[in-house]
């Protein structure tokens, strides 16, 4: 049986942050796996290349020792696993999970916030604050996105939650509700 991307991820991005705890690293895996993370961003064909079965093995060992060279213990150990079980096409949604069990962890909700207009600080800090205490943690950390269709109003996404206030959203309810 295959098991779908995100199962994969869930595994072993629980897998690695647990190693982590257990190893009192998780801060130090985590900034690690931010630069593991840059380098994929950076070459989006990598993944896909290091987990093709179809290419040379010993091109890909090439390409995967100079990637790995520059990490130590368990980022360079886990990198070599995913490696061996040619799942580098899911290191992306593996560092993910691994980043939401961190933030978790510290108490953390990772966003964004879309608005018709930019935000101040005073209201982006409300508005922080607000999704925090919304959704039970200390903290968020929301990115803001501008997006003029929106015509007012916020919508925010964070932690697999939508909270839409933005009045474009409220105009089409209307909409719908009068029809009826």
């Amino acid at each position: 049986m295959k098991l779908d991307k995100i199962t994969v991820a869930k595994r072993y991005g629980k897998a690695l942050f647990e190693l982590a705890v257990e190893s009192q690293q998780a801060e130090d895996v985590y900034n690690e796996l931010l630069k593991v993370r840059q380098i994929f961003e950076d070459i989006p064909q990598l993944g896909d290349l290091l987990s093709d079965v179809r290419l040379d093995l010993n091109e890909k060992r090439n390409v995967m020792d100079n990637l790995v060279k520059g990490f130590d213990g368990i980022v360079r150990n886990a990198l070599e696993v995913i490696y061996q079980y040619n799942r580098m096409y899911d290191i992306l949604l593996i560092i993910d999970e691994y980043e939401r069990r961190f933030n978790d962890r510290n108490n953390l909700v990772l966003g964004s916030v879309t608005t018709a207009v930019p935000l101040t600080k005073e209201q982006k800090a409300k508005l922080t604050q607000k999704v925090a205490n919304q959704l039970g943690y200390q903290k968020a950390e929301l990115t803001e996105k501008v997006d003029p269709n929106i015509l007012g109003g916020v919508i925010v996404e964070a932690n697999h939650h939508v909270i839409d206030g933005s009045i474009r959203s409220r105009l089409e309810y209307l909409r719908k509700e009068l029809r009826k």
